[in-house]
């Protein structure tokens, strides 16, 4: 039995980095793979999120392919990589949802690539050979995300608010979650998802 939502989230339009094109639905199945779609075939799919348009996480001009409905080929991918770095593998979805929609061609204003919008710099430190390569850019996001947990204490706001505006600007400002419009808005956008992602992989 897939899981159901208790109630519907729907996040305010506001300006984000990166994000898909559409709304975002979901579904948790009975083997625990949840699916996404921003075209949902299915009676089982339930408002996640909804989002304002954002021309930088289209998908490649001529595309007709839905990045989102196909979610699930990644699940392997996520649950690996989420295992071998010890986090929720819903926290790597609820990134890849608010990053880039699942779209692995996305590219943002600022060069930050793929799945989980990596930056070219910190794809090279992770060892990622191609930024574009789903496995490689899950795998370096979900290591990413697992040592900014740890060099902010398992704060999941701190750590989410580093991963979208640098380390750095969270030290800069005594590690609390720097007042960037784009960042206030990153962090408890992620948080819901996340949340929401859980109370799913729970009801299933």
């Amino acid at each position: 039995m897939a899981a159901r939502l208790s109630y519907l989230f729907v996040l305010a339009a506001t300006a984000m980095p990166v994000f898909a094109h559409a709304d975002i639905f979901a579904f948790t199945d009975s083997s625990g793979v949840t699916h996404f779609s921003n075209v949902p075939s299915d009676s089982r799919f339930k408002l996640l999120l909804a989002a304002p348009p954002d021309p930088a996480a289209a998908p490649v001009q001529g595309s007709s392919v839905d990045w989102l409905a196909r979610s699930a080929q990644y699940e392997q991918a996520i649950t690996g990589a989420a295992k071998a770095n010890t986090i929720q593998a819903a926290l790597v979805r609820a990134v890849i949802v608010v990053e880039s929609g699942f779209n692995p061609h996305a590219v943002s204003k600022r060069g930050a690539v793929g799945l989980m919008q990596l930056l070219p710099a910190t794809a090279r430190r992770y060892g990622v050979q191609n930024i574009y390569d789903p496995e490689q850019n899950i795998r370096a996001g979900a290591h990413y995300l697992s040592d900014l947990l740890a060099r902010f204490d398992s704060n999941l706001e701190l750590a989410l608010a580093a991963y979208n505006a640098g380390e750095e600007a969270v030290e800069r400002y005594g590690r609390h979650v720097p007042p960037f419009r784009e960042t206030l808005s990153y962090v408890p956008s992620v948080m819901r998802v996340y949340q929401r992602l859980m109370d799913q992989a729970h009801a299933s």
